[in-house]
């Protein structure tokens, strides 16, 4: 299966002092509504939306007061292979200048994509409306198989409410089955 997630917002790097836990849940409470989206209309998935007990039993991974629901897991037998374009406002060569190295805020981008390790990855946060379940694209960011990152200027005029760190990705997701054709 494959599709695209959109991501327009602050990614800033992780580092030593800040892992960024708190920017890492609003990454995740803005694609939560993409990925549910897609569960409750790709025909593949509407089928296990649909089929509660299974989710319940097998898939959703119920701590720290949330309910999540990844798409690629251990038990769909998958793993999958991203390819982001990510869009900045910095010039070509200023990547590392302005909103921090790129491999660091990658990371970051990674982290929110998975489901949280612990509490202290989720800020201080709670289910909100629509987020019982939780939609994540990844149970553990180690079935990511493949990553590729292009990165290009963003020319688009600076909005009010944005700031110039700001990015706009389109992350391309491709599951990749292991062993049955599950997604």
């Amino acid at each position: 299966m494959e599709f695209r997630l959109v991501y327009q917002g602050r990614l800033p790097a992780a580092s030593q002092s800040s892992h960024r836990t708190k920017e890492k849940q609003e990454i995740r409470t803005v694609l939560h509504p993409q990925l549910r989206q897609l569960w409750q209309t790709h025909p593949r998935l509407l089928s296990k939306w649909l089929n509660q007990h299974m989710m319940d039993h097998h898939v959703m991974k119920a701590q720290f007061g949330f309910r999540f629901l990844p798409l690629v897991c251990n038990y769909f037998d998958s793993v999958c292979a991203l390819d982001i374009l990510f869009l900045r406002r910095d010039k070509p060569g200023d990547l590392i200048k302005g909103g921090g190295d790129i491999d660091n805020r990658v990371k970051v981008l990674l982290d929110a994509l998975r489901v949280p390790q612990n509490h202290d990855e989720l800020a201080g946060a709670s289910p909100g409306q629509n987020e019982d379940p939780f939609c994540c694209l990844l149970e553990d960011d180690k079935l990511v198989t493949e990553l590729h990152v292009t990165t290009d200027q963003l020319f688009t005029p600076l909005k009010e409410d944005e700031a110039q760190n700001d990015v706009h990705l389109i992350i391309h997701v491709r599951t990749i089955p292991l062993n049955s054709p599950t997604l």
